[in-house]
């Protein structure tokens, strides 16, 4: 039984760190670096490179979770504020949009992700009327995951992070 709507996920995750703003815009642009530094991102591949902003670029990403599966899809950046905002949309087991927001707040870095997006593989369509919790707690183990690991890489202090789902 596939309840409409129960493939949908609206979530998000904010990191607040003690380190230069634009340190945690290079690491998070650059994402064909994350796996030396995020646990679960299996591979990044650029496919285009896009303009000298970025604009246009697409990239597949190989996710491997917490639970025993595996995730591959490929983002177009749509938006580029250098500084400020990073946004895709995103195709393949999953579709939709993510978006990275960063600025300062006192000392801070903060780093909101908000990820919104649809399951397209057969199995999780059928399991999400009753997996859609574990679905977002994997989710969510991940997102801290990069917040830990991005700390470590940039070799400063995670302040903060918390995981919401709506």
């Amino acid at each position: 039984m596939h309840v409409a709507g129960s493939n949908q996920y609206h979530l998000s995750t904010l990191w607040q760190f003690d380190a230069p703003l634009e340190a945690v815009w290079d690491a998070i642009f650059h994402a064909e670096a994350w796996p030396s530094w995020w646990k679960g991102v299996e591979c990044v591949v650029t496919l285009e490179h896009g303009d000298a902003n970025g604009l246009g670029a697409r990239q597949r990403y190989t996710w491997k979770s917490a639970l025993p599966y595996r995730l591959t899809f490929v983002t177009r950046v749509t938006r580029v504020e250098p500084l400020r905002r990073l946004e895709g949309s995103v195709e393949g087991d999953l579709e939709g949009i993510g978006c990275w927001h960063l600025g300062r707040d006192a000392d801070l870095t903060t780093v909101r992700f908000d990820w919104q997006v649809r399951t397209t593989l057969l199995w999780m369509n059928l399991l999400a009327p009753l997996a859609k919790p574990l679905f977002r707690w994997n989710h969510h183990a991940i997102m801290r995951a990069g917040g830990i690991g991005l700390a470590q890489h940039l070799k400063v202090r995670l302040r903060s992070q918390m995981a919401w789902a709506s």
